[in-house]
């Protein structure tokens, strides 16, 4: 499972890259450097923004579907990699 999730997070990654290109390109410097300082979540908001004046919308609802798949895998097995020896007892 460790691995579907890096997978689906590189995918992401790329839709945000492919996004940033298109800030860059159409919203100028300022937008791109915003969007690349605020770790995405500015590009993420700009690109549904524009959507449809760019004609990426279907980008934008990949990447909304791959942020929320990354998510539930990370909350699901997140928990199954915990080690089991490491939680801390009361016992004195």
């Amino acid at each position: 499972m460790a691995i579907l999730a890096m997978l689906i997070g590189l995918a992401s990654f790329i839709c945000f890259i492919m996004v940033l290109i298109k800030q860059f390109q159409n919203g100028g410097v300022v937008h791109g450097i915003i969007g690349i300082i605020t770790c995405g979540i500015w590009t993420f908001i700009w690109g549904w923004m524009n959507a449809n004046n760019l004609n990426i919308r279907n980008l934008m609802l990949a990447w909304t579907v791959l942020i929320l798949i990354g998510l539930v895998l990370n909350f699901a097995f997140g928990v199954a990699m915990i080690p089991y020896g490491s939680m801390p007892t009361n016992t004195p």
